[in-house]
């Protein structure tokens, strides 16, 4: 770490979550815009190339769908995680950070990672958080959710809201590998997805998702729990939420 040009205030902050890091990360280190974290480019491009760059350019206006359509799904997801006041708890694909400020301020003794594969995505959730919880141990970076990181077993507890929705069937499994590898025993895993079970919402969805693809990408809350369940993940809570029309599903999994 100390070949790298970071402020002073940036060094405090990594050498805060300094424990939690892989010990092979350091070798491969990039900027994230304003905020630094320490990560790793080391799997083949995919769609996710293009998503980051069309989250990069929708950041300063996305706080509004998290507002209208996500924030009930998110209420229900934290309402089941069991994070408690003084976890370690990580969430990986923050958004805007709606529900990262929500993690916070139900840990505000704890430490709150936020992962997002967006650059302007996690420095706007860090900055926001930041200004709303100047004294919580919080840090947010972009990082590509297929390699957290993060050593094995460093977590108490792990949120995700629509993230699969982006991501290939091969990429879902790499990522809820990743999940279950920094979950400690008995941690929970938190995951809401798009609903399938409004007809006319998915015949929509599927038309969006042919036309912009990066951002809609398609629905996969049927095979979401054989995924989780496949990953060694057990699912113990399965809920339905709706939000002016937008459905959602939230799925907890024990490790």
């Amino acid at each position: 770490m100390s070949n790298l040009n970071y402020s002073p205030v940036t060094k405090k902050r990594l050498r805060a979550i300094a424990p939690f890091l892989s010990a092979d990360v350091d070798s491969h280190t990039r900027e994230a815009g304003p905020l630094t974290i320490l990560t790793r480019d080391q799997l083949p491009r995919t769609i996710a190339a293009r998503t980051r760059r069309v989250y990069d350019h929708l950041a300063s206006v996305y706080p509004v769908s998290s507002f209208f359509f996500h924030s009930r799904a998110h209420a229900c997801a934290l309402e089941h995680s069991g994070v408690r006041n003084g976890m370690c708890v990580l969430e990986v694909a923050t958004g805007s950070g709606e529900m990262f400020r929500r993690l916070i301020q139900t840990n505000p003794s704890g430490k709150t990672f936020g992962l997002d594969l967006s650059p302007n995505m996690a420095a706007r959730t860090q900055l926001r958080a930041r200004q709303e919880f100047p004294l919580a141990n919080s840090h947010c970076g972009a990082v590509d959710v297929r390699n957290l990181p993060f050593r094995s077993a460093s977590f108490d507890a792990v949120v995700c809201c629509y993230l699969f929705e982006l991501l290939s069937r091969d990429d879902i499994r790499l990522t809820l590998q990743e999940i279950r590898r920094v979950l400690r025993a008995g941690g929970t895993f938190s995951l809401v997805v798009i609903g399938e079970n409004a007809q006319f919402f998915n015949r929509l969805y599927s038309v969006a998702g042919r036309l912009a693809p990066a951002f809609w990408g398609r629905q996969v809350e049927h095979a979401a729990p054989d995924l989780i369940e496949e990953s060694g993940l057990r699912i113990v809570t399965m809920q339905s939420v709706r939000q002016l029309g937008y459905p959602s599903r939230v799925l907890v999994a024990k490790r």
